[in-house]
């Protein structure tokens, strides 16, 4: 199978069993999502989504959020990963949206990387998902699906593995794509034993060829 072959399979599959994908962070408006993405790296959005109301009830935008201190905020982010880190990026990033963008979230991925704490895969997240740019989030699961499907080839690095995602996929479908991938990593391409069982691409996927099928097939691996 092509590359593009397997690219118009993996898009195709996912057409038909997840035409509508989006994030699982729960937020009303652009403030809102940045703040949870913010506070989603290296942490879950079950987690996130169970932390982001009290947040939001106190501080409803960005100019509430930029007069916390940091012993206000703190309380509230105690149970995400890096609280300290957050805390304070999240009272820097309310401060210079206020002082920058007029206390709104800018809507293009050089502008969003200049706040404290958001960096290029956040900035493409919001982009992405407030007004569907074209923009292609790398996390764990991105890199780890695309590199074992083979959608990407010999991409060391998140941005390396966005480039070949950008030039590959459709325009118009890449921001579902980000999706598409992120969930298909979280709940079957799992990092230690993927759920190949449940998964409806194996017919595309490079990694299940190579050493799944004999496992889940209970076939002897070829030498």
């Amino acid at each position: 199978m092509t590359k593009k072959e397997r690219y118009a399979y993996v898009i195709d599959w996912f057409e038909q069993h997840m035409p509508v994908a989006e994030t699982e962070l729960m937020y009303d408006n652009a403030y809102q999502l940045l703040v949870a993405v913010s506070l989603s790296a290296q942490c879950t959005d079950k987690r996130v989504n169970m932390t982001t109301p009290a947040i939001f009830a106190a501080y409803p935008d960005a100019e509430s959020l930029s007069k916390a201190t940091f012993d206000d905020l703190f309380p509230l982010i105690r149970s995400i990963s890096y609280p300290n880190n957050k805390t304070k990026h999240l009272i820097g990033m309310a401060q210079m949206l206020m002082q920058d963008f007029n206390g709104e979230v800018p809507h293009t991925v050089n502008e969003l990387v200049k706040l404290p704490g958001v960096g290029r895969k956040t900035a493409n997240v919001i982009t992405s998902v407030i007004d569907e740019q074209p923009n292609m989030a790398v996390d764990t699961h991105v890199f780890r699906v695309s590199a074992r499907v083979g959608l990407t080839t010999n991409a060391k690095t998140p941005l390396q593995a966005e480039q070949q995602l950008i030039a590959n996929f459709p325009k118009e479908l890449i921001h579902k794509a980000h999706h598409w991938l992120i969930l298909h990593g979280r709940y079957i391409c799992v990092a230690r034993r993927p759920k190949c069982e449940d998964c409806g691409i194996t017919a595309a996927c490079k990694f299940y060829k190579t050493d799944m099928r004999y496992v889940v097939e209970g076939l002897p691996k070829k030498k």
